[in-house]
């Protein structure tokens, strides 16, 4: 055998073999082929070791002791009861760098399996286009252990803080937006920004969530049946002026952050100003009152079917309407020209200052910025006829709720407020005691008696009063014949404790829809005769009632 060949020599010694080599070149491979032999177990004992750390992570993530993306942290708000309505948690994004990416095939198959509904088409094209992209946001922790077990280092984790919104829909409008650096940009995150970033504590509202679903259901109930184009609805604490709950529809998901440009998601309830027709006949008396001018039973004779004011004319809505009516009866059976009389004995300077004091023409402060300012306009005689029976006139519908709270409570000034407070102060008087007696009782007979144009709001037991209020629309140059149907109610009537607020734009008649009567007479009736207030939002005004006067009797009956 050559010299340069290596020589292997097989000897027996005590039952073991043993390779000798007549070289020193031998020694040397072999210890080559030990070193790369170690390198690779090492290799695979560290990675067997970290599928096993991975494997045995505890459930939940601890964000505390990692950086984040989004250090603001923002306190939650919460309503009256406790209830969650914006959290600030951890989430885990996920994000692919293709290049990093070993087997593209291999990785699209193991996310399908976690991810089965995801576009792999469009995420097969950003692999190829390799740039990192956002594979997905705010993920399970679940999910979250799944894809750390897949071990592929083009995943890329990034936990932060994320502001998510446990109720939804359901408080959209008031509650609000943020930004991508987590900066309120409207509602109440926007006003209470500053506080949310500073406090530890959870900021609580006045808003009732359960209250606040129940409103919400039947107003998208009757947005179908009556084919609204949107509602909304304020139920107020008469005596303190706490929001219960708050409604314009359509609202919107707050936790997909949307971008939404359509007027149509306007916030009705405080942006939205309208013209809202025989609701305020109700403050055209109350002034009168007020001035001691009147009483209710003081009778006014001879009242025409229309009258002329400059070029344009004044019906009476009701041509059966009596000529000879008393105050009381003018407001049960919304008479226009009545109306107009008693605007006229009040007077137009003090009927001025008295729809002013009560906060109807002028803009309202409120805990969000979202608020509408009523159109001005300029006073004269023919506008202090229109005004007394609510033609001409705009507000909104937290303004028109807050004046007849006050009519309701005794004729005290209150604040709206949607933030819960220790201590509500209610000292400046705007209507007399008993004026604000007189006036709600009136109301009440406009839902007991025949009539009155509110019967469907008679629910058993809650001495709903009330005042409608039908209104076209206006538009420029005139007005069209869409309408704004408005139901201004108080309850109960003996202790008034809730003014609730129910207005539907546009609606419709149905002529399926069938109306079971609240008064205990077992009377239906099928379709909607007339498209007035008093055929469409008395109606989901009743509906609402009967669904949250249970819970506010026993919720809420320390409420003074």
């Amino acid at each position: 055998m050559a010299n340069n060949k290596i020589k292997f020599i097989l000897e027996e010694y005590e039952d073991k073999f043993e390779f000798k080599n007549d070289k020193s070149k031998l020694n040397l491979r072999f210890n080559r082929i030990a070193f790369i032999f170690f390198t690779f177990f090492s290799i695979f004992l560290i990675y067997s070791i970290h599928l096993l750390h991975l494997g045995s992570r505890k459930s939940s993530i601890d964000l505390s002791k990692t950086n984040t993306s989004s250090k603001i942290h923002r306190s939650d708000i919460i309503d009256r009861n406790g209830n969650f309505i914006a959290k600030t948690v951890g989430s885990i994004d996920i994000g692919i760098n293709p290049p990093e990416v070993i087997d593209k095939k291999k990785l699209l198959i193991n996310l399908k399996y976690i991810f089965p509904n995801k576009d792999y088409k469009a995420i097969k094209a950003k692999l190829k286009n390799n740039k990192f992209f956002w594979f997905e946001k705010k993920i399970s922790e679940e999910n979250y252990e799944k894809l750390m077990m897949l071990g592929d280092k083009s995943l890329k984790p990034e936990q932060k803080l994320t502001r998510v919104y446990p109720q939804k829909n359901l408080f959209s409008h008031v509650i609000g937006q943020i930004d991508d650096d987590n900066n309120g940009i409207s509602g109440l995150e926007k006003t209470l920004d500053k506080e949310l970033k500073n406090n530890k504590e959870a900021i609580k509202l006045t808003l009732d969530k359960e209250i606040q679903y129940l409103v919400r259901e039947e107003l998208l109930k009757f947005n179908d049946i009556f084919n609204t184009i949107g509602s909304a609805a304020i139920l107020m604490n008469v005596n303190n002026g706490e929001i219960i709950s708050i409604i314009s529809l359509p609202d919107f998901d707050l936790n997909k952050r949307l971008n939404i440009t359509d007027v149509n998601y306007i916030n009705r309830a405080t942006k939205g100003v309208y013209e809202l027709g025989s609701v305020f006949k109700t403050f055209t008396l109350a002034a009168a009152l007020n001035e001691n001018i009147i009483s209710p039973e003081t009778e006014f004779k001879n009242l025409k079917k229309n009258i002329k004011c400059g070029k344009n004319t004044i019906s009476e809505y009701d041509d059966k309407i009596p000529s000879n009516l008393t105050a009381e009866q003018i407001l049960i059976r919304s008479g226009n020209i009545g109306s107009i009389r008693i605007g006229q004995a009040v007077g137009l300077e003090k009927f001025k200052k008295f729809i002013f004091d009560m906060g109807l023409t002028s803009p309202i402060k409120f805990d969000i910025e979202e608020v509408g300012v009523p159109v001005p306009f300029n006073w004269g005689k023919c506008k202090l006829a229109t005004v007394s029976y609510g033609h001409g006139i705009t507000t909104t519908i937290l303004q028109l709720a807050k004046a007849y709270s006050i009519v309701a409570n005794g004729g005290y000034e209150i604040k709206p407020s949607l933030i819960k407070k220790d201590k509500y102060l209610k000292n400046n008087r705007i209507l007399n005691e008993k004026v604000s007696k007189e006036i709600v009782q009136i109301l009440r007979k406009i839902v007991t008696q025949k009539e009155g144009t509110a019967s469907l709001a008679n629910v058993n037991g809650y001495e709903v009063a009330g005042k409608t209020g039908t209104a076209q629309k206006s538009v420029e140059g005139g007005y069209s014949k869409k309408k704004i149907n408005t139901f201004a109610s108080i309850f109960p009537a003996s202790n008034p404790k809730y003014s609730l607020v129910v207005m539907l734009d546009e609606p419709k008649t149905n002529s399926e829809y069938i109306y079971n009567y609240r008064d205990g007479s077992g009377i239906k009736y099928k379709g909607t005769p007339f498209n007035t207030a008093g055929w469409t939002t008395v109606e989901v005004t009743g509906k609402i009632i009967e669904k949250i006067g249970p819970i506010l009797a026993t919720k809420y009956n320390e409420i003074k």
